[in-house]
């Protein structure tokens, strides 16, 4: 397997095919579209949905956006997700997140209809992937998995140590490589010798969201490591959660920051979508 895994190249493919998938799609009368709704001005989430507005471009993908002020109530956001659920044209509701203080995450959220849940982020969704039948899978995490396939690695009976609990990465990753019949320990912040714990991943999977937390040294050898952290340091500065020149070293495999997995999130979101148009065309 290559050293390095190409995150960019990876995604680049698989956008490749969305979009030979969306054409096919297009002539049968069915354009697959995502809705993208941003709440208030914060630069990075600003960043983010410029890009996922220039991915469905490429990809021949509707693209529905929805730019409201800081100051939109939650029962303003509430009803154009409403709006949103029943608009035909949409396959796909995205709701960039952080939210504005005054409106509650979980109850955006929920509010989506689980059939539009491209985020996979819907208590619905979430069920179906802890029982082994997910309808959408979360975008991080699927593309984390793909790019472990991309190794040609087979999980069954691998040792995987998930760095970070969060129900956006930490939890849906894991059991996802519980699916493919892993043995799975998930770690955090407060766990006690978590050198010890990293030092026995067959594959590594971090996103505890700390720059350089986890140490180079402790990387079992040969072990495919996968860094969904993107930690800014100084200015300019974009390292993960991994140190990343002493665990290439060790490690079989790879995933730089940047580079590595935030192109596969995008490329997941829009699988997604096409999934769900897939569905509306029956």
């Amino acid at each position: 397997m290559d050293k390095i895994i190409d995150g960019k190249a990876i995604a680049e493919n698989i956008r490749g095919e969305i979009a030979v998938a969306v054409e096919g799609l297009k002539s049968r009368g069915v354009t697959p579209g995502l809705a993208v709704v941003l709440v208030g001005e914060d630069p990075a989430s600003q960043v983010y949905v410029s890009m996922k507005k220039k991915a469905c471009a490429a990809a021949g993908i509707f693209s529905d956006e929805h730019k409201l002020p800081a100051e939109t109530t939650e029962a303003q956001l509430l009803a154009l997700i409403d709006e949103l659920n029943r608009d035909e044209r949409i396959d796909g509701i995205l709701v960039q997140l952080p939210l504005p203080k005054q409106i509650n995450e979980s109850k955006v959220l929920e509010a989506i209809s689980p059939k539009k849940d491209v985020d996979g982020f819907h208590p619905y969704n979430v069920g179906r992937l802890v029982t082994g039948n997910p309808l959408f899978r979360p975008c991080t995490p699927y593309g984390v998995m793909k790019m472990i396939e991309h190794t040609g690695l087979d999980l069954t009976g691998k040792e995987v140590v998930v760095v970070g609990r969060s129900n956006i990465v930490g939890k849906p990753v894991a059991l996802m490589c519980l699916s493919q019949h892993a043995t799975v320990t998930i770690c955090h912040s407060r766990t006690k010798d978590l050198a010890a714990q990293v030092a026995k991943a067959d594959v590594l999977i971090a996103a505890v969201g700390q720059p350089e937390m986890i140490k180079g040294r402790w990387i079992k050898p040969g072990a495919v490591v996968i860094d969904v952290g993107v930690n800014r340091v100084g200015e300019k500065k974009l390292v993960g959660d991994v140190e990343f020149d002493a665990a290439l070293e060790r490690a079989g495999a790879i995933t730089p920051v940047p580079g590595g997995v935030g192109p596969m999130t995008i490329a997941m979101l829009l699988y997604n979508t096409l999934e769900s148009a897939r569905r509306r065309a029956g």
